[in-house]
């Protein structure tokens, strides 16, 4: 099973060699098996049967709809100067912080967690996006534009083949996630003496470090599309078509911030 640079699926992986992603028995089943299988067991329920990509498609936009929807509200509210940016920008960043870790380490496909995941990002970035927004009107529009466009884009790779995802690629992907998001670290640190690396700003540096970041984003994408098929061919149950979206949802958030940023150091070399 290939392993892929989103902890939320990665951590799938570290569990032993049975069944998908090292489950020998997803959680809140009994070690003989998925219901419906075996003998002597319950009917299988709605959401004991196996997940299909309409899950993961329809799981994927709720997430995607809820973040959006209070992104908007929390946006329209700071460009509208009717609350500070920052009351919203902490709350929601740490809200989405402690239960994308509760998600990621209980390993649970839990609804309710994931939306509240999807609406707390959304808050944070409706305030990011707001406070952007004030200083380069229409910045918002071209970062979701291009979310979508890369989105797009690496899912049609990812369904011809044209890139195929293997172990390899999966290694050069997570190294070099883990470098950026190192030097980001390490950059923010730094910040704090008053020593600036110039990867975060409008200068060239920035621009080109904010380039390559969105192309390992981009990458991540593919990782976590080969995921989500893994887990539909697997036959794991459809109620882990939530994890499944809480895992893209991740990523394109990296990947909105990222954009966002490269288009404000653009509009700001100008």
């Amino acid at each position: 099973m290939r392993s892929s640079s989103n902890p939320a699926f990665r951590n799938l992986q570290t569990r032993g060699n049975v069944g998908y992603a090292g489950f020998g028995s997803p959680q809140g089943y009994p070690q003989g098996g998925m219901p419906g299988y075996g003998v002597d067991q319950a009917p299988p329920t709605q959401a004991d049967r196996p997940i299909t990509v309409d899950d993961v498609v329809m799981k994927t936009a709720t997430t995607l709809g809820v973040a959006l929807l209070t992104g908007i509200i929390t946006a329209v509210l700071v460009l509208g100067q009717q609350i500070s940016p920052y009351p919203p920008l902490i709350i929601g960043g740490l809200v989405g912080l402690v239960v994308s870790l509760v998600v990621i380490f209980k390993q649970t496909p839990n609804a309710g967690l994931v939306l509240t995941y999807s609406a707390a990002e959304g808050v944070f970035l409706g305030a990011l996006t707001g406070v952007f927004e004030a200083f380069a009107p229409g910045i918002a529009f071209q970062a979701l534009l291009g979310t979508g466009l890369v989105f797009a884009v690496m899912l049609v790779v990812y369904r011809t083949g044209a890139v195929k995802v293997t172990p390899k690629l999966t290694k050069w992907v997570i190294g070099a996630a883990g470098g950026a998001v190192l030097l980001m670290l390490i950059n923010l640190v730094l910040g704090l003496f008053g020593v600036n690396m110039g990867i975060r700003g409008n200068g060239t540096l920035a621009i080109i470090f904010s380039l390559v970041v969105i192309g390992i984003a981009a990458f991540m994408l593919l990782l976590d599309f080969d995921l989500a098929d893994q887990m539909i061919r697997q036959g794991m149950p459809s109620k882990w078509a939530w994890y499944a979206a809480f895992g893209l949802m991740t990523t394109l958030v990296w990947l909105y911030v990222e954009i966002l940023r490269l288009l404000w150091a653009l509009n700001s070399s100008e």
